[in-house]
């Protein structure tokens, strides 16, 4: 799934780095926090990585 906002993107890139250790799980809030409960470390990588140069601030 691709993100649909900037917002949503880094969002999953916070969560992302918190699936991989590179951030504490307990600092996540909103939708990050959300996303790293209920979505896999693949899911993660492919909304994280989607370009943001056409993507609106926020959906």
């Amino acid at each position: 799934m691709k993100a649909r906002s900037e917002a949503q993107q880094k969002a999953a890139g916070a969560a992302l780095a918190a699936k991989r250790g590179e951030q504490d799980p307990d600092d996540l809030q909103g939708a990050s926090r959300e996303m790293y409960d209920d979505m896999s470390e693949a899911e993660l990588e492919e909304m994280a990585s989607t370009a943001h140069d056409d993507l609106p601030k926020r959906a």
